[in-house]
């Protein structure tokens, strides 16, 4: 076999490989849309969920995934870049970053059900905070925390090294360096990865159910004291998200229109994760754009 025949099997093996997941993909997005964009309108999404009647919405579920997503982000960004930027800049090939790497990658290979239960344990038990949005932010971040130093890290390794050399040349410090001269080069893919990382934190479920709980009280949107009990800015409130909304309903659902509900749930659900996947490359390629044509 000469090599020319080999790299065209070998490009059609390529092909084919992507071409079955998005195959795959496709299926499962125009399955789960089929089913369920059909019961999606505005009381779909506003009215609150109900126990037994039909008719019930989504309305306090979304909100609670996108403030649960909030709170988590807080968490997640900050810690998430000064780590990627320690493993970038700063860490010398020893035994420390070793474990500090091990860690990383150990932190990412966990199922989200163990650090539920880890949340359970910590968050939910320890701190005396019981079942809350504040608990299963902590969660999450656990779960997203190794994604985004590792994003992190990639973006800064990205920066190619002779902008570094020209601003210390220029006399800047390393400190000045990494602020004023890589982190803007690499903010485009940060800002992909924080994206991903939300939509991540948006679909998941298996932990949230230790953490943030499968329940949420009646919410008083004209209360804005995020300390009392029915303000929706309180993050010691237990609150059910859509991911965990759509398995509780699928599992203890009593309502006669169980099917509608947990299919414009799930249609809901993916069309939100798409959407974070998609501004994700549109807004690093913007980013990247304006930044190639400033220089």
């Amino acid at each position: 076999m000469n090599s020319r025949l080999a790299d065209k099997i070998a490009t059609f093996i390529f092909w084919a490989g992507a071409l079955v997941v998005i195959i795959i993909l496709g299926a499962l997005v125009a399955y789960i849309l089929y089913h369920g964009g059909k019961y999606i309108n505005w009381d779909f999404l506003t009215k609150p969920p109900q126990v037994i009647r039909a008719g019930g919405g989504i309305g306090p579920q979304i909100f609670n995934s996108f403030y649960l997503l909030f709170l988590s982000m807080v968490f997640t960004v900050p810690m998430g870049v000064l780590g990627g930027i320690y493993l970038a800049e700063y860490a010398q090939n020893n035994k420390l970053t070793e474990a500090i790497r091990l860690s990383i990658e150990t932190l990412n290979s966990l199922p989200s059900i163990v650090v539920g239960l880890f949340g359970l344990l910590v968050f939910v038990n320890m701190t005396g905070w019981g079942y809350s949005l504040i608990s299963g932010a902590l969660a999450l971040t656990v779960i997203n925390l190794p994604l985004m130093v590792r994003i992190t890290e990639e973006s800064i390794h990205g920066v190619p090294d002779s902008l570094r050399e020209a601003s210390l040349a220029l006399g800047a410090n390393r400190w000045q360096t990494i602020c004023k001269v890589v982190l803007p080069s690499a903010f485009p893919g940060l800002v992909s990865g924080a994206i991903i990382t939300s939509g991540r934190v948006f679909g998941e479920a298996a932990a949230l159910l230790f953490t943030a709980g499968m329940s949420s009280p009646a919410l008083d949107f004209s209360q804005w004291n995020i300390f009392h009990p029915a303000s929706p800015l309180n993050p010691f409130r237990p609150a059910e998200t859509l991911a965990v909304h759509i398995w509780k309903v699928n599992t203890e659902g009593l309502i006669p229109d169980l099917r509608r509900v947990a299919d414009g749930s799930a249609a809901v659900l993916i069309l939100v994760v798409l959407g974070f996947n998609l501004a994700a490359r549109w807004l690093g390629r913007k980013i990247y754009r304006q930044m190639t044509a400033t220089n």
